[in-house]
């Protein structure tokens, strides 16, 4: 997304009680130690005392990245290919918790997501049978991307010796490797995002407080409208999501996802290089999802 300059807005808030002042905010998983411009997740969970913090995704220029790197899938990829990915998604929750979606949050949000992309039901109920009876197996693979970037490349595949070759051979070819420690720069996190419209700073604040979010951030969708991403612990995302809708705001989407305790600044040839390895590693059947640190140079 656009912007060099990062919107400093920090509040803080103790029982009942309000108050406004500056700062920032950013978009992890389990805790950080951002960069100096770019505060994550402060360190208020052993304390009483709750902070909130606004700001342009992680860093300024993280929503432009997000655009090159995920947004503009759906519109390049084939319907079949983006319902494939849907569909190992649902593998993945209902081997994480269930085929019962009231009982499986996750599962509950993919399946919405699916239908709002117009998943055929067939297609959505075939993949929770198969994932009922797969052999498959999850994997996390942890790497290392061109000028330093940190990669999670989430796979779901019934050869793991296969999977762990292919993905290898797809880093070496593309100027990265695997990378033992990586994922201890991303947090497990539920994230709900709404429509940003007419919403101003203050306003994105109390909402997050009203709904017990941890943090909020600025976004954008491919076509620049502004939406607002509300970050929580991954146990409250049913309950951040159930207080957002009956505050009145549209649900765009909701489920857990990794995000960065920190980022790393990349310019325009150094985002083509990772772009490249990031679109092989999906292009690869056995991969879900592969998420990154990455944020665009202002």
């Amino acid at each position: 997304m656009v912007g060099a300059a990062v919107l400093c807005v920090f509040r803080t808030l103790r029982p009942s009680v309000v108050t406004a002042a500056a700062g920032r905010f950013s978009a992890p998983v389990e805790s950080v130690v951002p960069p100096a411009s770019c505060v994550l997740y402060p360190a208020w969970r052993s304390s009483t005392v709750r902070t909130l913090q606004l700001s342009s995704a992680l860093c300024a220029g993280h929503n432009k990245w997000s655009k090159v790197k995920n947004i503009k899938g759906p519109k390049d990829e084939a319907r079949g290919r983006m319902f494939m990915k849907f569909s190992l998604m649902i593998k993945i929750a209902v081997k994480e918790g269930g085929s019962n979606p009231d009982l499986n949050i996750n599962l509950a949000h993919i399946l919405e997501q699916c239908r709002s992309r117009n998943m055929p039901k067939a297609s959505i109920e075939s993949a929770i049978k198969t994932a009922e009876k797969a052999k498959a197996s999850q994997h996390i693979f942890e790497a290392r991307g061109p000028s330093g970037c940190l990669l999670l490349i989430e796979v779901l595949t019934d050869n793991n010796a296969r999977s762990h070759q292919e993905i290898k051979r797809l880093l070496t070819r593309n100027g990265g490797m695997l990378s033992d420690g990586a994922r201890h720069n991303f947090s497990r996190r539920g994230v709900v995002v709404v429509s940003g419209q007419n919403i101003t700073t203050d306003r994105a604040l109390e909402l997050a407080i009203e709904a017990g979010a941890e943090d909020v951030q600025k976004v954008e969708d491919e076509e620049e409208k502004p939406l607002l991403q509300f970050i929580c612990d991954m146990m409250d995302l049913r309950k951040v999501r159930g207080s957002l809708e009956d505050l009145g705001m549209q649900i765009m989407s909701a489920g857990l996802e990794f995000i960065p305790r920190t980022v790393l600044s990349l310019d325009q040839d150094q985002l083509d290089a990772a772009s490249t390895l990031i679109e092989a590693l999906n292009d690869y059947p056995d991969v879900v999802r592969v998420w990154d640190n990455i944020q665009a140079q202002s």
